[in-house]
C-alpha cells in the first residue's frame, strides 16, 4: 500500500506546514468509518475510509490514518459495507436498429438500482456502441456496458464467407466480443475462429451442437453461456449414443453422468481459462412449470410494462420439459457441475439472460444469486464472480481497462453502501444505502423516487 502510506505522510506535512486540514480536490468523496469488503481476498476491513477522486478510487486505509480533505463529501459508514459494484454477464438491452431510448434508459437504471454497475450486453445492435461511449463518459447515466456484436448462428452465418465478413464487421464496429447461438456448423466455426483471433475478437455465448463443448473450449471460446454442453459432455459413451439415435429422454442423459469425463471437462476449461455463466435461476423458469400467477406477482414484477408481463405469460404455457423427479435431478447436475468448476477455480460470472423469462432487470441478479447458492459455492466464491473475477476477465478476454471490481487504489469507483454483510447472508446485498457508479453517488431515497416512477407508468396498463 505505498500509494496510501504516500497519500498519509503528505497529508501529515500539509497538516504541519498549514495548520490545518487541506482542500480536498474538487469532485473528492469519501465513505468513512465503513467495513470495506475488498474482494481482492475474504476479509473484512473494519474501520476504514475510502477516497473516491473523479470516480477512482484514490485512498484505502484506516479511517485513523486517512486525511480527508476539506470540502469533501463525507459519507458516514459506521456500521455499514462497502463492496464492489455487481456485473451482470449476461444482460440483453433493447437490440433493435433504433428502440425507444426511455425503455433503454428505464432498463439501464433497474441495473444499478439493484446495485449492477457493469453488464455484458450479450446481442448487440449499431447504437448500443456510441450509448456504452456515453455511459463510459457519464455523458449517460448508467452501468458500464460492455457490447457484444450481433449474433453469428446457423441462419446469419450459413457458410465460412458469411461468418468472416461478419466477425470483420462486427471488429470495425467497435463490438467488443462476438456472441454465437446454435447452428453453426464445424466447418464456419474453425473458420470463424480463425479471423476472430486475426482481428482480436473474442467469442462467447452458445456451443453450436455440431461443434460440442470439447472443440469450443479447445479453440478458444471465452465464455460457456447457461452451462451449456456440460450436461452432454460429462454422459457416458453408451448414453450419447442413445441420445444421438433418440433413444433416450432427459432422465437417461442425467442417469448416465460419467465420472472421469466430469473431471476430465472440469480440468480442460481451468487450461483453457474459459469463464462459465450459469444463468441457474433463468433455467429452472425455462424448463420448469413456475406457477406463473406467483411468480408474476412477484414485487419487482411491478416494474416491467404489461405487454412484457403478457410476453412472459405465454413463454411459460407450454408446461415443464420433464416429470418433477427428472426436473429435480436434472437442476441438481447442473447445480453439481457448477460446484466442480468453482471449486476447481474456473471462473464462474454471474449472469440471468435478463430480460428473459420472469426476469426483470437486476432483480433477476439476487434471485440468480439464492440459486447458485444452493450449488455449495460459498458467499464469497459467488460474490467474486460478479466483481474480482468480472474485472479479470474483461482484461484478459475483451482486452479493455479491468480495474474494477475490487476496492483498491486505482480502481474505478463502483461501488455498493450496504447496511448488512453480503458475506454473511448474501440476501444482505438488497440492503442497499446507495450506489456509486463511476464516482456518482446515488442515494438509497434516489433508487426508490425512480423505482416508483416506474411501478407508477405500468400500474394500470392492460394487454
Amino acid at each position: 500500500m505505498r500509494t496510501g502510506t504516500l497519500y498519509v505522510l503528505l497529508g501529515a506535512i500539509l497538516l504541519v506546514n498549514c495548520g490545518g486540514v487541506p482542500d480536498a480536490s474538487p469532485g473528492t468523496l469519501a465513505f468513512t468509518n465503513v467495513s470495506v469488503l475488498p474482494m481482492d481476498r475474504e476479509t473484512v476491513l473494519a474501520n476504514h475510509t475510502v477516497v473516491v477522486v473523479d470516480g477512482v478510487i484514490t485512498e484505502v486505509g484506516p479511517s485513523s490514518d486517512v486525511v480527508v480533505g476539506n470540502g469533501a463529501t463525507v459519507i458516514d459508514g459506521t456500521g455499514q459495507y462497502l463492496t464492489p459494484g455487481l456485473a451482470e454477464m449476461h444482460a440483453h438491452v433493447p437490440s433493435s436498429a433504433n428502440p425507444a431510448r426511455e425503455a433503454v434508459e428505464d432498463i439501464l437504471f433497474l441495473y444499478v438500482a439493484n446495485g449492477v454497475t457493469t453488464i455484458r450486453g450479450m446481442l448487440g445492435s449499431d447504437y448500443q456502441i456510441p450509448l456504452a461511449e456515453d455511459l463510459a463518459s457519464g455523458e449517460e447515466f448508467g452501468p458500464n456496458f460492455y457490447v457484444a456484436a450481433p449474433s453469428i448462428n446457423g441462419g446469419s452465418a450459413p457458410d465460412a464467407t458469411t461468418a468472416e465478413r461478419l466477425v470483420r464487421t462486427h471488429k470495425e464496429r467497435g463490438y467488443h466480443l462476438q456472441k454465437i447461438h446454435p447452428g453453426v456448423s464445424l466447418e464456419t466455426w474453425d473458420h470463424m475462429v480463425e479471423v476472430a483471433q486475426e482481428v482480436g475478437l473474442t467469442f462467447g455465448g452458445h456451443v453450436p451442437a455440431d461443434v460440442g463443448l470439447v472443440h469450443a473450449i479447445e479453440t478458444g471460446m471465452s465464455t460457456v453461456d447457461h452451462l451449456d454442453g456440460y450436461v452432454q459432455a460429462i454422459a457416458s459413451d453408451d448414453v450419447v449414443s442413445q441420445v444421438n439415435a433418440g433413444q433416450t429422454s432427459l432422465s437417461g442423459l442425467i442417469d448416465g453422468v460419467d465420472e472421469e469425463k466430469l473431471q476430465q471437462i472440469v480440468q480442460l476449461s481451468l487450461e483453457h481459462d474459459v469463464y462459465v455463466v450459469p444463468t441457474m435461476y433463468l433455467w429452472e423458469n425455462l424448463y420448469g412449470a413456475p406457477d406463473v400467477s406467483a411468480v408474476l406477482s412477484q414485487p419487482e414484477m411491478k416494474y416491467v410494462s404489461q405487454g412484457q408481463r403478457d410476453r412472459w405469460r405465454q413463454q411459460a404455457s407450454g408446461g415443464p420439459q420433464g416429470t418433477p423427479a427428472e426436473l429435480g435431478a436434472f437442476f441438481a447436475l447442473r447445480k453439481r457441475i457448477l460446484k466442480a468448476l468453482s471449486d476447481a477455480g474456473v471462473g464462474i460470472l454471474m449472469g440471468t439472460d435478463s430480460p428473459q423469462m420472469f426476469n426483470v432487470p437486476g432483480f433477476a441478479l439476487h434471485r440468480e444469486l439464492r440459486v447458485v447458492a444452493e450449488s455449495g459455492m460459498s458467499n464469497y466464491a459467488i460474490l467474486r464472480s460478479g466483481t474480482a473475477s468480472v474485472g479479470t476477465y474483461v482484461a484478459d478476454h475483451l482486452g479493455l481497462d479491468g480495474n474494477f471490481g475490487t476496492v483498491a487504489v486505482g480502481q474505478r469507483a463502483d461501488l455498493v453502501l450496504l447496511s448488512r454483510n453480503p458475506l454473511d447472508d448474501l440476501a444482505n446485498l438488497t440492503d442497499r444505502v446507495g450506489v456509486m457508479v463511476r464516482g456518482r453517488w446515488i442515494t438509497r431515497a434516489e433508487i426508490d423516487a425512480g423505482l416508483a416512477a416506474l411501478a407508477e407508468k405500468h400500474a394500470g396498463q392492460t394487454p
